[in-house]
């Protein structure tokens, strides 16, 4: 199964990224993740990623894709894969196609978590104040959303175009969202 999940920050989508990957015995696989692993280790990458985040930019794609491909080049990656937080741009999306086609692989689905965006920012607000995240204060938060609406969104066209794309209402508890979630990837996939 190979999969990705894509959302607004703050749409849940490293929360149920865990749940889905774990439902489908594949990695799941978060560039956020990687990023901060590369922050806290304090390493060339993760100095200049701090920089950018910081200023609520996004990491540049050439950066970004090398990552991933080395990522899904390993070994628990044979059988599937969850990519979380990527692609984010169309030259994403593009060197994501042609490194799945160079592999003869191709995406099952792609879980698009939708939750209103006012909704998104006082869980941000929330969750910065609960994980003390110097990242997501509300001036921040906002130009994060500009930039997901202006570069991340029209993937989701792409993605329906392509008949890969399942929208999941992201209200509601975690678990609620799950099973919604779950359901929805389950009836696609089994098409």
């Amino acid at each position: 199964m190979r999969l990705l999940i894509m959302g607004a920050p703050g749409a849940g989508k490293g929360t149920q990224a865990t749940a889905l990957a774990a439902r489908y015995g594949v990695p799941a696989i978060s560039t956020g993740d990687i990023f901060r692993h590369n922050i806290r280790n304090a390493t060339p990458l993760g100095i200049k990623v701090k920089e950018l985040i910081d200023a609520g930019e996004y990491v540049p794609d050439d950066v970004t894709e090398e990552i991933v491909a080395a990522r899904l080049a390993e070994p628990d990656c044979a059988q599937g894969f969850l990519l979380d937080g990527f692609p984010r741009t169309m030259h994403q999306v593009h060197f994501l196609d042609r490194h799945l086609t160079e592999h003869g692989q191709a995406l099952d689905a792609v879980v698009s978590l939708m939750v209103q965006p006012e909704a998104l920012v006082q869980r941000l607000l929330q969750r910065a104040e609960l994980e003390g995240r110097a990242d997501d204060n509300e001036d921040t938060i906002r130009r994060r959303m500009e930039v997901y609406a202006g570069q991340t969104a029209p993937l989701l066209f792409h993605y329906e175009s392509k008949g890969l794309l399942v929208e999941v209402d992201g209200t509601g508890s975690v678990e609620e969202v799950r099973q919604r979630m779950f359901g929805l990837v389950d009836a696609h996939t089994a098409r």
